[in-house]
């Protein structure tokens, strides 16, 4: 009778192992997400060091590739989820005002209509969307025309960071040879 159990084990017990086995794990997405925070590095401390974060994007970061990004992959004049796969969003944790309009604490959608000289920066209520396909400009919270600021050097993956000047902080979204800034007042 021990040994039937002992069989018994170690057969279940191999079974187990060879069941493991059949899980097959996704390659590294070709857009790997990243999250960019502001103040820079505010996560990276302890509470009581400095600050906790007043926003924190989160976005997938395509790549160059070689290939033509704006106007081309992204079209001029169309929708896009600045990023790749899911849509970006954006997490206000105190409020803010954007171009005069007042950005409650919470989640939003970042998507852009980018154009040769000058973007159109959206904040959106929707959330939880894949790319732009079902963007519903009905729920904008904000729209705001940005210049197109253009770089000598190719940013190869798509990068969002933050940099300050005085009591505005700025968005900075850079990819290929354009970058595009948002003034953000946190309150």
């Amino acid at each position: 009778m021990k040994k039937l159990c002992l069989l018994a084990v170690i057969l279940f017990a191999a079974v187990t192992v060879q069941a493991q086995d059949v899980v097959k794990f996704a390659p590294l997405d070709a857009s790997p997400v990243d999250i960019s925070y502001f103040p820079n590095k505010a996560v990276k401390f302890k509470k009581t060091d400095t600050p906790s974060p007043s926003i924190k994007v989160t976005y997938a970061r395509p790549s160059v590739k070689g290939r033509v990004i704006f106007g081309d992959l992204i079209k001029y004049g169309e929708v896009w989820r600045v990023g790749a796969n899911e849509n970006t969003e954006i997490k206000f944790y105190k409020p803010a005002t954007i171009n005069g309009v007042a950005v409650p604490a919470g989640t939003y959608s970042l998507f852009a209509i980018p154009e040769k000289d000058k973007w159109t920066i959206i904040i959106n209520k929707e959330l939880d969307l894949w790319g732009g396909y079902a963007y519903d400009e009905s729920k904008d919270l904000v729209r705001v025309s940005v210049p197109v600021k253009p770089v000598s050097t190719i940013i190869e993956a798509l990068s969002i960071a933050f940099t300050t000047q005085g009591a505005v902080t700025n968005l900075v979204i850079g990819w290929d040879k354009t970058t595009v800034e948002l003034p953000i007042t946190i309150k």
